[in-house]
């Protein structure tokens, strides 16, 4: 598990003890058993002792992923059946007692048997119950650190948190705790995550971190840092096919910031950001382009009607097109795919379309701002030039955004309606910049044809951004101007 090991700043420690606490359902029995599988594939001895789930189901559980658990060790401690026998209950001892002593000395025994250097202990629930109490169940843990201690064995113990939630008697005790979440979202799967409580004397990676269980195993999504990101790289200008567009961004962007487009449904924003990716790729670049409310196939038929041939530039390996499900994505994960676009695929332009739909899949606004602060730093360290765009609710007049991001981008497009001589008409300005100048004009933006066109300066107009313009001169200059 890469994710896990950078979050752990390279892994658990060899001959410590490290406890892994989470509800039920949550990854503990697949964590455990990659952590045992990644041991045997390195020529290592590795024990899974069981308290809880039978050597079958564990199996079974580890086929479902597709793995085989034959150089794992397993041993299935069961309670002995004299303990099981009510006659043998019956004594002046109580039968936790009987129980706890029998357990700990089995457990000793199995080490003895197999002297594994990995270990998983699952779980620590059992014992807790069989102690009965905080002292004695302290002490048994203190117990079996020092043993597994003196062993040099690396030890992972689960606790599935089903009884005594406050106690944090083994966050104590464990060299290291590892504790797993999952959150149960009103629509769409759960969301799972994991934190870094304590690690004696490693720097860990902070805070919360994505995570999914998938056939094959468990894929950690660090938390994005985009100051570990510093590249040097030449910030020079990028710009389009359409030269008035250029004119109106004062000569193009500057590579390695963000753009943002602003308008309501309808208006092009999709478009207008595919000019981006089709000039990008005409340079000789690469680009990626991750697609939220739109299906693939209809974006690349509706690009293909304007010239641009979206199938071409990914079967020669030009673009990456993805299509992301909002209810199915977690922001960990979707940061990952653009990492993976960026490090490893090599792209230069990245376009999110739309942020609305970023935002869906985001448990609060105040955690997509930060998310997203850190993606936009992150791709302008790695010199990609990015492209946001965001649906305002309205069509004309007073239009708010679901959520404001203008402030984190480097310029901003702002795309709107007005209606002039009984037409609805399309208007594009640039609203900010803050690398160099921008044209302060106001021009028509016309989507039609083979072609994206950007007309002349809209001078004879007073009022385009509240949607219903007054005329400042005359009618035959306005139909001059706008054309039949």
């Amino acid at each position: 598990m890469a994710g896990l090991d950078n979050v752990l700043a390279g892994g658990f420690l060899r001959g410590r003890v490290f406890l892994l606490e989470g509800s039920p359902g949550t990854g503990k029995t697949t964590i455990a058993t990659q952590f045992l599988l990644a041991g045997a594939a390195a020529g290592e001895k590795t024990l899974y002792i069981t308290l809880s789930e039978t050597e079958e189901e564990l199996r079974e559980s580890a086929q479902s992923h597709g793995w085989s658990l034959d150089g794992v060790d397993i041993f299935e401690l069961v309670p002995p059946e004299n303990l099981l026998d009510d006659q043998q209950q019956q004594s002046l001892l109580y039968s936790s007692d009987l129980e706890l002593g029998e357990t700990t000395r089995r457990i000793f025994e199995a080490f003895e048997r197999y002297r594994p250097d990995r270990v998983v202990l699952d779980s620590l629930s059992e014992i807790r119950l069989l102690a009965q109490s905080s002292l004695r169940y302290r002490r048994q843990i203190l117990a079996l650190k020092h043993y597994f201690a003196r062993q040099k064995a690396t030890v992972l113990m689960l606790d599935d948190m089903t009884t005594e939630l406050t106690d944090k008697t083994v966050h104590s005790v464990a060299h290291g705790v590892v504790t797993l979440e999952e959150l149960q979202r009103e629509y769409g799967p759960e969301r799972r995550r994991l934190r870094v409580v304590k690690y004696r004397g490693r720097r860990f990676r902070g805070g919360f971190h994505d995570f999914t269980i998938e056939t094959g195993g468990v894929r950690v999504f660090p938390r994005l840092v985009s100051a570990e990101h510093h590249r040097p790289m030449l910030r020079d200008n990028v710009t389009t096919d359409i030269a008035p567009l250029n004119v109106l961004l004062g000569g193009g962007i500057e590579r390695g910031s963000s753009v943002l487009i602003l308008g309501p449904a309808g208006t092009g924003k999709s478009l207008l950001a595919l000019t981006f990716i089709s000039s990008a790729v005409g340079r000789g670049e690469k680009a990626a382009m991750f697609v939220f409310d739109e299906e693939l196939g209809l974006l690349i038929q509706r690009a293909k009607q304007l010239g641009i041939d979206l199938q071409d530039m990914i079967d020669n390996d030009h673009l990456v097109l993805e299509q992301v499900d909002a209810a199915e994505l977690t922001p960990g994960e979707f940061a990952d795919r653009v990492r993976r676009c960026v490090e490893l695929q090599g792209a230069q332009t990245v376009v999110v379309d739309s942020l609305n739909g970023y935002q869906a899949a985001m448990p609060e606004e105040n955690a997509l701002i930060l998310h997203l602060h850190e993606l936009l730093q992150y791709l302008n360290r790695r010199g990609a030039t990015t492209l946001l765009t965001v649906a305002q609710h309205g069509l004309v007049g007073d239009m708010k955004a679901p959520v404001d991001v203008t402030y984190l981008a480097d310029t901003v497009i702002l795309l709107r309606y007005f209606e002039a001589l009984g037409r609805v008409r399309r208007a594009i300005s640039v609203v900010k910049k803050r690398t160099g100048q921008h044209e302060d004009t106001i021009r028509e933006y016309r989507i039609g044809g083979a072609a994206i066109s950007v007309g002349e300066p809209l001078i004879e107009f007073q009022g385009v951004l509240r949607g219903v313009p007054v005329l400042a001169g005359g009618e035959t200059k306005l139909l001059d101007e706008l054309g039949s």
